[in-house]
């Protein structure tokens, strides 16, 4: 017998909160003339992409968004690299689901070897169980659950269909 899975975000919650999101980052950055949104690949890049599009909408922000690529489970087994110069820009970086904090916190370290302007970590949804020293400063959800449990975040091409915990 599987798992069992309950929705905790539907299609239209995720939207809500995606555009929830994108109002938070519109207001901590409208200072600025352009940000860059950095995507951890996987579910984090479609997270990002839909802040792209909505920031697009409402704001005059020249947004512009870049994909991370780290092994989840093994984050030293490949090098992190980030191909772009983050020198001077202001910075959000993006997952789907904020677990003990180690992917967040592996991710940030080659963006910090520039000198960025400023950082801010969004996420959808934040399960609290942060074994590192990382808190995301927009959070689409919280939930608390055991250490057992999972969010799984399903996708469909660049669109979040649903989140649930198993």
């Amino acid at each position: 017998m599987g798992k069992q899975r309950t929705i905790i975000l539907d299609k239209e919650r995720i939207n809500w909160k995606m555009q929830r999101m994108a109002y938070q980052v519109w207001e901590n950055y409208s200072h600025e003339e352009s940000i860059t949104l950095i995507g951890i690949e996987g579910s984090g890049t479609i997270v990002a992409k839909s802040l792209e599009r909505r920031l697009k909408e409402i704001s005059p922000l020249k947004v512009e968004t870049i994909i991370v690529k780290l092994n989840k489970r093994k984050p030293l087994s490949d090098e992190i690299v980030i191909s772009e110069d983050l020198t001077g820009k202001a910075i959000v970086l993006i997952d789907d689901v904020a677990n003990s904090g180690k992917t967040l916190l592996y991710a940030l370290a080659p963006i910090l070897q520039y000198e960025p302007k400023k950082v801010m970590i969004a996420v959808l949804v934040d399960r609290r169980h942060k074994s590192f020293p990382i808190t995301p400063d927009i959070v689409g959800h919280s939930v608390s659950t055991t250490l057992q449990e999972h969010i799984d975040v399903e996708t469909e091409g660049e669109y979040i269909t649903a989140a649930y915990l198993q």
